[in-house]
């Protein structure tokens, strides 16, 4: 694996073994059990959801009042009942955590913190540690559809176009836009010219880009190596950008990164987001874009241009083709206002 992403999953993995010295025994077997079936990010989120459950039981069921989270049990797990999770998911409206601040959780958070107490008990039952999977009989957190927020056609141009001039920005941001005009342009059309996810853009190398096939590795969640392709307007705008950083002498020879910061290292997720927010907020200050926004803009056009949603899934890298689904095969408004012209209530 990548330099790159082998620090960033030691660098989790040395967070897990952290936060495990605040979870009960219990829970660090469920750890262990799942290693090989699950990312590092996936385990250390549930490391946080795990402590929240236990939090809540020992803060809000009498049973387990004033019990130190190191000392649950699995006897204390066979005691726990369907409706103190549903209890559970109703204390996630809103509640104080260890710090005493103050947390309020979306249905996504809450279906994802229900999702960890799920397959614990799952793993448990299956291990014959509790008696019953009592989270079979609660009804997971329901998750309304929002809009899905992208960039239409004209907005990618007229994106694109800002980043290329710097039209509007202010002195201080032209400033740093004549440093990095080509690195921004580069890493823009490479999110609307390719689907690419942040974690993946930033983890590219240079010896990971071919030119001449149009191509370039990456890595995806859980660590896959797959070929990406790009059409010639990313080409036009990567080649722009690494005659660039192959003139910059101050790039040491060891840097591999190819995406550089200005400080000529390996640029980092939130500069990136933050570079995004910045350039659209000049075409479209009403909508709130970020790069898994551009993602979503590139799936959507996908879709319209092929028709076919197993092609979109396969490039997006999603496991699920109904992820891909929920996402690009919405019925849109220009799709809707297509369809009102095809139903003739009277021949000519």
């Amino acid at each position: 694996m990548d330099n790159y992403f082998a620090e960033r999953n030691l660098k989790t993995i040395q967070k897990i073994k952290l936060k495990q010295k605040n979870l009960p025994q219990c829970c660090n077997d469920f750890l262990l059990g799942i290693e090989n079936s699950t990312s590092s990010l996936t385990r250390l989120g549930y490391c946080y959801d795990m402590e929240t459950f236990f939090t809540y039981l020992s803060a809000e069921c009498p049973k387990f009042y004033g019990k130190d989270i190191l000392e649950y049990t699995y006897d204390d797990l066979n005691q726990v009942t369907d409706y103190d999770i549903e209890h559970y998911l109703s204390y996630l409206n809103g509640y104080k955590n260890i710090d005493g601040k103050i947390c309020a959780n979306s249905e996504k958070t809450k279906a994802r913190k229900f999702a960890c107490i799920r397959a614990m008990y799952k793993f448990f039952f299956k291990k014959n540690k509790v008696s019953s999977n009592i989270t079979e009989k609660v009804n997971p957190p329901k998750i309304h559809e929002k809009e899905i927020i992208r960039l239409e056609i004209d907005e990618v141009a007229n994106l694109l176009d800002s980043v290329e001039t710097g039209d509007k920005l202010t002195k201080q941001q032209q400033y740093f836009h004549n440093l990095t005009e080509k690195r921004d342009v580069a890493i823009l059309t490479l999110f609307l010219g390719t689907g690419i996810r942040i974690s993946e853009l930033v983890g590219i190398n240079v010896n990971d880009v071919d030119l001449e096939q149009n191509a370039f590795t990456i890595t995806r969640k859980g660590g896959n190596r797959v070929i990406l392709y790009f059409g010639d307007e990313v080409k036009a705008a990567l080649v722009n950008y690494i005659i660039e950083r192959n003139e910059n002498k101050n790039v040491s020879k060891d840097e591999n990164a190819l995406f550089l910061s200005l400080r000529n290292k390996r640029i980092n997720v939130r500069t990136v987001e933050i570079l995004v927010k910045k350039y659209s907020k000049l075409v479209t200050p009403l909508k709130h874009i970020t790069p898994h926004k551009l993602r979503s803009t590139y799936g959507t056009n996908l879709y319209k241009e092929t028709g076919d949603i197993y092609v979109v899934a396969d490039v997006l890298g999603h496991k699920d083709v109904n992820t891909t689904k929920k996402y690009y095969a919405a019925i849109t408004d220009d799709i809707r206002r297509n369809a009102a012209t095809k139903v003739k209530l009277r021949e000519n």
